[in-house]
């Protein structure tokens, strides 16, 4: 799902970045203000383990990659704009020191997985669970679901991305000038790994983590309030 660099055109880059620029501010003020102090190496293990989950791609045609984010399990965890930062932490230390996702597209890779993911990953998660028990199996049921869906939005953002270039950058004689695949081809062929494959890792392991922590610390799910 990282976006390479040239795969955008520069209007593109450059309106996802003046787009991610307040949220990370204001994350980082929401953050800094609502987060506890026990709760900071929470922060730092989430951008780890989505630094580490999102490690694990498989190249799709076209020049990007699928896998799994694990922002909705930090979203659940420690709310939506600690999720935004811990997962643009992992996204840029990928791009600048490993080559995944381009510099260019640091704000459009930062919107796709680190703010649509976690929030709407979170406000399914909240919707389905409502209020349920902490030791429900319907919270469980609702982490899962929840990363289904907000993986394959993310997925699917990252396609129409693509899929717009050829209309926003082309030659005089209609030559696209970046991502040469229309609509009708990065669509599918972002949504269609994930839908079959990556959505469900996305949806098994945050389940699964949050079935663990209602044995062994019920506490960090119990609910907190998102500024």
């Amino acid at each position: 799902m990282h976006i390479p660099d040239g795969y955008l055109g520069p209007t593109t880059c450059g309106f996802f970045y003046i787009v991610m620029l307040p949220i990370w501010a204001l994350a980082s003020k929401i953050v800094k203000k609502t987060l506890k102090a026990r709760q900071v190496p929470l922060l730092a293990i989430g951008a780890a383990f989505s630094f580490v989950i999102m490690m694990f791609n498989v190249p799709i045609p076209g020049g990007t990659t699928g896998h799994a984010v694990g922002g909705v399990l930090v979203a659940i965890l420690l709310g939506p704009w600690a999720a935004c930062i811990a997962i643009t932490v992992a996204l840029v230390i990928q791009a600048l020191l490993f080559g995944d996702g381009g510099i260019t597209a640091i704000g459009a890779n930062c919107f796709n997985m680190g703010f649509v993911l976690p929030f709407s990953g979170y406000y399914i998660y909240k919707v389905i669970s409502f209020n349920s028990s902490v030791y429900s199996a319907r919270r469980v049921i609702a982490a899962g679901i929840a990363g289904y869906i907000a993986l394959n939005i993310a997925a699917g953002l990252t396609g129409f991305e693509f899929g717009i270039q050829p209309l926003l950058h082309k030659t005089l004689s209609g030559k696209a000038l970046y991502c040469p695949y229309g609509l009708n081809a990065a669509l599918p062929a972002m949504l269609g790994e994930h839908l079959l494959v990556f959505g469900w890792v996305e949806a098994i392991v945050t389940a699964l983590v949050v079935k663990y922590l209602q044995k062994q610390s019920p506490e960090l799910l119990e609910e907190r309030e998102v500024a």
